[in-house]
């Protein structure tokens, strides 16, 4: 197992487990022995899918489960009562704070029989096995174009795809060297370099791009004290919005010289500050930083398993009342992380974590976790309407784990000419993530009707009388 794959492996806890979770939709039913024939046929063509991950003193390794069972691994299940989305949220909300075993392969698929007249899959799958990116891919070569095929997405050669992360080379070699360099400076100089400024900045002083980003990420301050940091549970809530239309989205974005991810987590961050003012809770000057998986993955292995990606530090401008401004300054802290450093330097900081000792683990994803209060994925999915066993996909979205003590997960997916937004939080810290889904819808109606009424700089420079505009409607 790969010191990056071994890293996620370790980091299970009981607070936040290392799973990710997929949530698919059908407005008609699925068979489960058609879906079983399916996964047997598409899904465990990736031989990692038969193993289970065994831990060892010199690191981690797969073994093949010598009595795979398939039943065990997508099974039906029944909601309770009407059956519908609030019924759905509460069942995945179990299930992702349900761990799966390490006796047999980690993965399961939970087929909904009975959900508002149709059915929903649920797909849990550890993230040791492969980072979001890959498992997305391969959850879509499990698709059709049409009821009755062709698959949409063809996967790679069976013989291909179980050498998966063996095959590195080119562009992905170079980026894998970078980041076990800079895992093997963290194994050598430890947790200190995170934990204290001073000596990261020494370090940086001696002029490697490297060392310097490692020094910037340890004079990072800590994002602001709000309710959603704190000691995790066990327990997890999830809700999901409705989709927007994604043309609107583009179209809006357009206007104002911005990108879809720019327009959606602009209205993220208006519906959590909404959330928060409505609690009674400061606003002013506030700021969630957020975790983004970054994909260091070339095209031509995306059907390969393991984890290749980086992380950056995202901050939301939660402060900001005028929603255009606040875009902006989305956009600015996205332009910001381009050609930044982070995503490799996080690879290499979860390369130290998989291969060194406990202490320097823990010290580690404590030194990475406390700097935010969240974890953000942004997926850009296919846009023609796909089927799984026979029934249409209405829509689908996923989750990815939450490291260390942090407790929230949003997640925003793109499919079918529609863009989905989810929130995954901790029940201790945000018991309700219903309310802030429900302001998410009129987040973006407030954006447009905002950018509707003035002719808006594309730059983002809002000019004295721009901005008395926006004091006028926003009561400054």
């Amino acid at each position: 197992m790969s010191a990056v794959d071994t890293a996620w492996l370790r980091m299970d806890r009981p607070h936040n487990l290392m799973m990710i979770c997929g949530v698919l939709l059908f407005r008609e039913p699925v068979e489960l022995k058609r879906m079983r024939e399916l996964v047997r046929q598409r899904f465990l063509v990736f031989a990692r899918f038969r193993q289970r991950a065994v831990e060892a003193p010199g690191g981690a390794f797969w073994e093949t489960d010598p009595h795979f069972d398939l039943s065990r691994h997508v099974a039906s299940a029944r909601l309770p009562g009407r059956a519908g989305q609030s019924e759905l949220q509460r069942y995945v909300s179990k299930l992702i704070a349900t761990p799966l075993s390490r006796a047999r392969p980690m993965w399961q698929f939970h087929l909904i029989a009975n959900y508002g007249g149709g059915s929903a899959l649920i797909a849990r799958i550890h993230h040791s096995y492969a980072d979001g990116m890959a498992l997305v891919r391969v959850m879509l070569s499990m698709t059709d174009a049409s009821p009755d095929g062709p698959p949409a997405m063809p996967f790679a050669p069976e013989a291909r795809a179980r050498k998966e992360s063996d095959r590195a080379s080119g562009r992905s070699r170079n980026t894998l060297n970078a980041a076990l360099k800079v895992g093997s400076i963290l194994l050598e100089k430890g947790a200190a370099l995170l934990a204290d400024p001073a000596k990261a900045a020494a370090l940086a002083a001696r002029g490697s791009a490297f060392t310097t980003e490692i020094a910037k990420l340890a004079r990072m301050p800590k994002d602001s004290p709000t309710r959603f940091k704190g000691a995790p549970g066990k327990a997890k809530r999830v809700a999901w919005a409705q989709p927007l239309p994604l043309s609107e989205v583009k179209t809006l974005g357009r206007a104002l010289g911005a990108s879809v991810n720019d327009v959606m987590l602009s209205c993220v961050a208006g519906a959590i500050r909404r959330y928060l003012a409505e609690k009674g809770d400061a606003v002013a000057g506030v700021t969630l930083r957020a975790l983004v998986p970054v994909n260091l993955r070339p095209m031509e292995e995306a059907c390969q398993l393991g984890n290749r990606f980086g992380l950056v530090f995202l901050d939301l401008p939660i402060g900001i009342e005028n929603p255009v401004a606040r875009l902006y300054a989305v956009r600015a802290n996205m332009h910001a992380l381009k050609g930044s450093y982070q995503p490799i330097l996080a690879m290499g900081v979860l390369a130290a974590m998989g291969t060194g000792p406990k202490a320097l683990q823990e010290a580690l994803l404590h030194a990475l976790s406390r700097k935010a209060s969240a974890v953000m994925t942004n997926v850009p999915g296919p846009q023609q309407p796909l089927y799984l066993a026979g029934a249409k996909i209405d829509s689908l979205m996923f989750w990815v784990p939450q490291s260390g003590d942090i407790g929230m997960g949003v997640s925003i997916l793109s499919y079918d000419g529609a863009v989905q937004f989810g929130l995954l939080t901790d029940r201790g810290l945000c018991p309700d993530p219903e309310r802030i889904i429900a302001r998410f819808g009129s987040e973006f109606d407030t954006l447009l009707l905002t950018t509707l009424m003035a002719s808006w700089p594309r730059d983002g420079n809002l000019d004295p009388d721009e901005a008395a505009v926006a004091a006028g409607v926003f009561g400054g």
